[in-house]
């Protein structure tokens, strides 16, 4: 069994412990061989803006503990003397209580230096765990929070904003330090029908179709715990019809909300986390606007002083006022039109040319403004003067910013910037009544001018009424087709807002400045060799060592590897909505394209550890296009991919057309090993670690939902028993096992339970007479024991090994809880699972031998060249390291003599042009990504050794 540890200081992850910490622009320092110095650098190179940001930093094991005698102490300064203080945090701890992962928030700034450094240490001061804040240096005061029955207020030292605690407004207002108010009555919008109009026919012949109207209506408004830098307001809702109810229109409240709020010290914007979940039949709903509107005052301020900007390509802006005195007939002035297009308040009228302030009122106030972004390639741009009047066109462009600004020269005004516009499509943005009083800026998630949502299956069951028809139908298309199973109802989409508030209407080169930071939010990584050394994600990774050829030939492909995906994503139009993040599964080389349209073979789902590959590329190499291109596939995957609520909760689809169009729901789809690396980098990120918590329960969906229903003998007259689930060795205990590995680590709620059920099971597995090479095991789902399968009650050694066991996540989960538990492991389950390492990869005699049987054909045996290569470096065993290279470059998977390179494709034989690589498929490019990065941290030495020469 794992040892009880307690802990003085269990620290639940929406109450965690505060750091005394500054950081200081300095080099890194290490002091006697350990890490009390840590550098960390900008992701993209130094910035233009901090607005304030967070991010997270791994420490090794036994090193700074918790409590408030001897506790973690983070201090320092810069050479000048000078310091700047952060909010701090613990993200996860290792088994014996020391920290392993720590969140730090750092403030708003006027300048910002090319780096910083962290000094940790233990220290008899206050540190972790204490309820001791760091001191502000001269000119920043601590941010003020006010928490009553009504409403959160955050004042941040540059900004103001109140929270109401119930009602449809999610933001009440947003204030500068002068005390103008340019943002008010923030709500979420919806809008939706209940049906389309298929055709002209149906359109003729009277086709009802409801239309609704919707806005936020809260449920929940709090507040997080330490808000010394950094304050995390989160709302909680869901979506309200907003038409009275005399107008005889009736729909339930759906979509449940969550937003969260990310206000810094010192700084004048906000981040917002968007969150919404699809909960409703997709045959009956279907959204045609999703947004968030905010209202400016405008009152007092001229027309012509009232400023519209709106981004386009590039950093480009169209800027305008709204009632326009550049190009008339008679000229104002020179200065007059200076003014007006930088965005400044106009010299007094009585200084212009009176031919032109005496005909003001000819002059058309443009009231109105509306970007639609409908496709990844273009946006179009239009303005009216009111409604019932014509709209002019304004020219468009291809990729918009996503951010647009509506203010006054004296009044101030706010900026509204949506990340990703472009690639997240449908998107829009309108500025509406910017001629009244109070105007409004609406960012448009989906864009009310784009054809209605429309989440319905993409064929009608063709007939597959039977399991035999269905798995018939998936010998030619790859398909697991269930009726009922292909439903979006549970899955979620997370986006990021970011507000921005003004006391005057800003130079468009600032705004395009704070177009760069929406898109691409400045964020701190430290050095690939610093995190590798802690351990605190993994010893399966190492950084790049280019000491031989045949080193240096792995490293280009792996370089090949992540550069395609990322051409292929723009090339193939991998965007949208619900698709940004995620790419495809196989190709299709007779059409020049992926199969987007045939079964299995179209979205990847995370289908063999993509994601593993991106992150770990990521850890080892420290490049920002890496870290983007993982962290949108992770927002895509963990969202996207899974169920959140309803029966299948805690499970993933597997891959196919639509993300949730395949009947097989498993947890090798959720596993939050995938999640893992972004989480803990990012400092914690709220969302992710949501969706990690709730993976918690992800082993009752096995009593609703039974992985192996359609080849069960037994099919007519199996129930699901809570006490004896049949679990898979590989595919689901990987999942589970990573879900309480990481609730025990972050201590969170269940952590206790999480650690039961993770020793449990481990022993469980561990007992059985051929430990991983039984294949299935019965689960408990109360105490997470594992007994042998029912087809072995007598344990005397079943033998069903498959090529996916180990392929969604399993040898890395495993070599973690090895680490983190150190001399503590359990010496039987280290045992079974260096027995399944090595025999996978050996001949039917040495199986036999072992167990009896050989394991039959096996694939995928280039992926599993990894498990031998941990077997080889826990075993210290060089003739294991050489069969893992032999088995990596000379078994299936991608071959030392593949291609290694994309042709380029043009003219009538493909839709546009486009870089082809036929012979790669998603299975093979993960795989060999995996194994390419473990081989060359565990046994690069034996490199040259297995057929490849130097």
């Amino acid at each position: 069994m794992l040892p009880v540890i307690m802990y003085a200081h269990p620290v639940a992850l929406a109450t965690a412990s505060l750091l005394s910490l500054h950081l200081l622009t300095a080099s890194a320092l290490y002091q006697n061989g350990t890490m009390d110095v840590v550098n960390v650098r900008w992701l993209e190179g130094t910035q233009t803006h901090s607005l304030g940001t967070t991010f997270g930093l791994p420490w090794p094991s036994g090193r700074y503990w918790l409590g408030d005698t001897g506790a973690a102490s983070i201090t320092g300064s810069t050479s000048s003397g000078e310091e700047v203080r952060i909010q701090s945090w613990a993200t996860a701890y290792w088994a014996d209580g020391s920290i392993k992962w720590t969140g730090h928030a750092l403030p708003g700034s006027e300048t910002v230096p090319d780096g910083f450094t962290v000094r940790i240490s233990n220290s008899s001061e206050s540190g972790v765990g204490s309820n001791s804040t760091s001191t502000p240096t001269p000119g920043q005061a601590n941010m003020a929070i006010t928490d009553n029955d009504n409403a959160i207020t955050v004042d941040t030292g540059k900004l103001t904003v109140s929270f109401p605690k119930s009602g449809k407004v999610i933001v009440g207002t947003i204030k500068t330090p002068s005390g103008k108010i340019v943002g008010q009555n923030g709500k979420l919008i919806l809008q939706s029908q209940s049906g389309i109009v298929e055709d002209a026919e149906a359109q003729q012949n009277g086709t009802s179709i409801e239309r609704f109207h919707f806005e936020s209506v809260i449920e929940e408004t709090s507040i997080g715990g330490d808000s010394s830098v950094r304050a995390l307001v989160t709302v909680r809702g869901k979506h309200q019809i907003s038409a009275p109810k005399s107008s005889g229109v009736a729909h339930a409240a759906w979509l449940p909300f969550i937003v969260r709020f990310y206000l810094y010290a010192e700084s004048d914007a906000i981040r917002a986390v968007h969150t919404l979940v699809y909960d409703v039949d997709a045959s009956k709903n279907f959204i045609t606007g999703i947004g968030i509107r905010f209202e400016v005052p405008l009152a007092g301020e001229e027309l012509y002083n009232r400023h519209v900007r709106i981004a386009g390509v590039d950093g480009g802006f169209m800027s305008e006022a709204v009632q326009g005195i550049t190009g008339l007939r008679r000229d104002p002035g020179e200065e007059v039109r200076t003014a007006q297009f930088n965005g400044e308040e106009t010299p007094d009228a009585a200084t212009w040319d009176s031919r032109v302030t005496s005909r003001l009122k000819w002059i058309p106030a443009w009231n109105d403004y509306s970007l639609a972004q409908l496709s990844p390639d273009g946006f179009t741009l239009k303005k009216r003067t009111k409604a019932g009047q014509s709209w002019v066109k304004i020219p468009g462009g291809t990729r918009a910013g996503g951010l647009a600004y509506l203010g006054g020269a004296t009044t101030g005004g706010l900026a509204v910037g949506l990340r990703d516009f472009w690639k997240r499509y449908p998107t829009g943005i309108d500025i509406g009544n910017a001629a009244s009083d109070t105007g409004q800026v609406t960012l448009w998630l989906y864009s009310p001018a784009a054809e209605p949502m429309d989440l319905r299956a993409f064929h009608d069951g063709m007939g597959e009424d039977t399991y035999a028809e269905q798995l018939d139908a998936l010998e030619i298309t790859y398909e697991d087709y269930e009726g009922a199973y292909n439903t979006p109802k549970g899955i979620a989409r997370t986006n990021e807002i970011f507000i921005y508030a003004f006391d005057s209407t800003p130079p468009a080169d600032v705004l395009s400045a704070l177009t760069d930071h929406t898109n691409t939010p400045p964020f701190l990584v430290a050095e690939p060799e610093l995190i590798k050394k802690t351990n605190a994600v993994g010893t399966y990774w190492d950084v790049p060592d280019n000491a031989t050829a045949s080193a240096q030939t792995v490293e280009t492909h792996l370089d090949f590897l992540i550069k395609y995906y990322q051409g292929q994503v723009e090339q193939r139009r991998w965007y949208g909505f619900w698709d940004h993040g995620d790419v495809m599964h196989t190709y299709d080389e007779d059409r020049h394209t992926w199969r987007y349209d045939v079964g299995g073979y179209a979205w990847d789902n995370s289908e063999l550890s993509p994601d593993l590959f991106f992150w770990n590329y990521f850890l080892r190499t420290g490049r920002s296009d890496v870290y983007r291109f993982a962290e949108a596939h992770t927002r895509h995957t963990r969202e996207v991919d899974v169920y959140h609520i309803g029966p299948y909760k805690g499970f993933g689809t597997r891959h196919g057309v639509q993300h949730w169009g395949d009947s097989s729901k498993q947890i090798r789809v959720s596993t939050p090993i995938y999640s893992q690396i972004f989480y803990y980098l990012s400092g914690g990120d709220e969302r992710v670690g949501e969706l990690m918590h709730e993976l918690m329960d992800a082993d009752q969906a096995f009593i609703t939902v039974d992985p192996r229903r359609k080849v069960r003998q037994d099919n007519g007259t199996y129930v699901a028993d809570p006490t004896a689930i049949d679990l898979d060795l590989g595919l689901d205990w990987s999942g589970l096992a990573a879900t309480w590995l990481l609730e025990w680590e972050r201590r969170g709620p269940r952590w206790e339970e999480a650690r039961s059920k993770l020793s449990t099971s481990m022993q469980g597995i561990a007992n059985l007479t051929n430990g991983f090479v039984t294949g299935l095991g019965l689960y408990n789902i109360y105490t997470g024991a594992i007994s042998p399968p029912a087809t072995d009650p007598q344990n005397l050694g079943n033998v069903t090994v498959s090529h996916l066991s180990a392929s969604f996540g399993l040898p890395e989960i495993i070599a973690q809880i090895n680490e983190y538990l150190g001399e503590d492991m359990l010496a039987g389950f280290e045992s079974v699972w260096l027995d399944y390492c090595y025999y996978y990869g050996a001949g039917a005699t040495e199986q036999e031998a072992r167990y009896g049987v050989s394991f039959g054909t096996l694939n995928l045996r280039q992926g599993h060249s990894r498990l031998t290569a941990y077997a080889a470096r826990v075993l210290d065993n060089s003739t294991l390291a050489e069969r893992a290279w032999n088995e990596f470059f000379n078994t299936d998977g991608l071959a030392p003599g593949a291609a290694w390179a994309s042709e380029s494709l043009s003219g009538s034989h493909v839709l546009a042009p486009v870089d082809e690589a036929a012979w790669l498929a998603t299975n093979d490019a993960a795989l060999y990504g995996l194994a390419g990065i473990e081989l060359l941290a565990q046994v690069a030495y034996a490199l040259g050794t297995s057929g490849q020469t130097d």
